[in-house]
């Protein structure tokens, strides 16, 4: 297996961050509790226009959901995977097939194939990376430490 560091540059991470402005999540479920579903809420709340891409499912997160990466009706600047191993290969072929900018993959979606179609096809890729948490930690919302730096205090407020 390719060791993922290849593909965990700084650089272009925060370039992905700092230029995308649609991402289309494969397997972005409906299931509030899902990781897909927080990472979807969270890039929309933060500005990013969330395209879904699940079969199963019409509308997630108010948006229309695409049964592929196929389908959509646009180009994205970056195709967030959640889905499991074996299946980024063929995501991989129709990120580099409808265009798209950067191929990022969740935590644990690791498959040398897909990485490989992915690098050849000329797309920024990111690999076992977390794309809210990477956000937080580079626009500024977590601190070095992971907590939320907006107020952090000891003093207590209305209590005396």
């Amino acid at each position: 297996m390719t060791d993922s560091g290849a593909y965990q540059d700084v650089t272009t991470i925060q370039r992905i961050l700092h230029t995308a402005k649609t991402v289309a999540i494969v397997g972005l479920s409906s299931n509030e509790l899902r990781a897909s579903y927080f990472v979807g809420y969270y890039l929309k709340r933060h500005g990013y226009q969330v395209i879904p891409v699940n079969p199963r499912e019409t509308e997630i997160l108010g948006e229309r959901s695409y049964p592929s990466l196929t389908d959509l009706p646009g180009p994205v600047d970056v195709v967030n995977v959640f889905r499991a191993p074996a299946a980024l290969p063929q995501i991989a072929r129709d990120a580099v097939a409808i265009g798209a900018g950067a191929l990022w993959c969740q935590f644990g979606v690791l498959n040398d194939e897909g990485n490989r179609i992915a690098a050849d096809g000329g797309l920024d890729l990111v690999v076992d990376r977390c794309l809210k948490i990477e956000h937080a930690r580079y626009i500024g919302r977590m601190h070095w430490l992971g907590f939320n730096t907006q107020r952090i205090t000891s003093v207590r407020t209305g209590l005396q």
